[in-house]
């Protein structure tokens, strides 16, 4: 990172910054350029690693891209402002950039993960039919690597 002065190196205050955003950007492989989709997500934090959970149709563009090439890159960011500094304006934000491999979930595991992203979302305990499970695509990255900027005036 160019600007080690703006790095987040404390793995909670990642979390946090995890934890207020509201969208993530998925970055997928495909030719000859990447697609970026803006998604819904839920996560939590096991054995030290984060587990993000997102959701799709079963057929659809992404979920082919993904079954082609797993491995993803996922950011977030928290845009606060833009801030006058001396001869310049400059942008007040925090963000989150995570590498890992794509997994579909099944099962229990998939109601697991929609029930996070639920819960992220402000919907905690919706009733939701499990019917719902049969045409919903269910995917968890665990970041493999993470990091963290911000930036305040």
């Amino acid at each position: 990172m160019r600007r080690s002065d703006r790095q987040i190196t404390d793995f909670d205050e990642i979390v946090d910054v995890l934890r207020r955003a509201d969208t993530i950007r998925l970055g997928l492989h495909d030719e000859p350029y990447p697609y970026v989709v803006p998604l819904s997500f839920g996560f939590e934090v096991a054995d030290g690693k984060i587990e993000l959970y997102f959701h799709g149709a079963k057929e659809s563009f992404k979920h082919e891209l993904i079954a082609k090439n797993a491995n993803v890159c996922v950011e977030t960011d928290i845009f606060h402002g833009y801030a006058e500094v001396p001869k310049s304006v400059t942008t007040e934000y925090e963000s989150v950039i995570g590498f890992g491999v794509c997994v579909l979930m099944e099962g229990d595991e998939a109601a697991r993960g929609l029930n996070l992203l639920l819960t992220h979302c402000g919907f905690d305990g919706f009733a939701y039919d499990r019917a719902v499970l049969d045409v919903t695509a269910i995917y968890k990255v665990t970041f493999e690597r993470v990091t963290g900027k911000r930036r305040f005036v």
